[in-house]
């Protein structure tokens, strides 16, 4: 594998410091940045106020304004600090990065879509690479992968949910009538599943006894149709668990730990964007790249 050098100094000082949070000057980055896309949410929370918008909007808008030209600046040195742009703008923090930046430019154009700065939130998920949570997260795979197996399950389930549905709701706009607000079959289904899913917006009521006996038994029907996901995934969780269990207990040769369950860092490589490095790792497992800037 060759052994790459790094791209010049101001870039690579630049990559530090907005990509790895390992530094103080990267820790200081990654938390200023928080704090701004915590700013800015509120900012536009209160902006939604229309008594706070009347006597304080020329404060909100500048505001914003300065925070979106900071992202706008910090997006630029995300893309020049890196050795392949392409990757960064295509990558997920590339395209959330995007998205929380441009709304406020599309309000010259488009009347309120600076309200889409809700995306910035997601920019919060880089908080776990400020406390180095990543590590952890590995036991996430085990609920995917919990999910993926019980799919084939739910999927049944929820068929059946829906022919339930149909079933009952047909048999509630026969009952009721339109002169009960039941004035069709799929307003009879959607009253259904609002009454199946404990909702209950009242917009919608059976009045005949025996409506109300059906309806009655279909909000109890609910609570039981809400446990049997839930139950379908603890089981393949559960049994997620046990498997790996077994295998490490009776494998005389243990599968060596998952990266994110050793000793990483946040340091991102500037040339292909890998991340989960080992500590005190100098050069980039996938690429061979030099990680530290000296």
């Amino acid at each position: 594998m060759s052994i790459k050098k790094p791209h010049s100094n101001w870039r690579a000082k630049v990559h530090e410091i907005i990509y790895e949070a390992d530094t103080p000057a990267g820790k200081l980055f990654d938390i200023i940045l928080l704090i701004a896309i915590l700013a800015s949410i509120l900012l536009v929370m209160l902006e939604s106020i229309e008594s706070l918008d009347n006597e304080y909007h020329m404060f909100f808008d500048i505001s914003e304004w300065v925070i979106t030209i900071l992202f706008s600046i910090e997006y630029i040195l995300r893309i020049i600090s890196v050795k392949q742009p392409i990757k960064y703008v295509t990558s997920f923090y590339g395209i959330i990065d995007l998205l929380s930046t441009i709304p406020k430019y599309l309000s010259l154009i488009f009347v309120g879509t600076h309200a889409l700065v809700a995306f910035r939130a997601i920019r919060l998920l880089r908080v776990f690479r400020i406390l180095k949570l990543v590590r952890f997260l590995s036991a996430s795979n085990h609920l995917v992968t919990a999910l993926k197996a019980s799919r084939a399950k739910i999927s049944v389930f929820m068929l059946a949910v829906l022919i339930i549905t149909i079933i009952l709701g047909t048999v509630m706009y026969l009952i009721e009538g339109k002169e009960h607000g039941f004035d069709n079959i799929p307003k009879s289904v959607y009253w259904c599943i609002v009454t199946l899913t404990t909702v209950g917006f009242g917009d919608i009521t059976p009045q005949t006894p025996l409506g109300q006996i059906i309806a009655s038994l279909i909000m109890i029907m609910g609570y039981g149709i809400i446990a049997v996901p839930t139950g379908i995934v603890s089981a393949e969780y559960s049994k997620q668990g046990k498997d790996k269990s077994d295998d490490d207990s009776h494998s005389a040769h243990p599968l060596p730990p998952h990266p994110s369950e050793i000793d990483t860092n946040s340091q991102t490589c500037a040339n292909c964007l890998a991340s989960k490095h080992k500590d005190q790792a100098k050069f980039c497992f996938k690429c061979g790249y030099h990680l530290h800037h000296d």
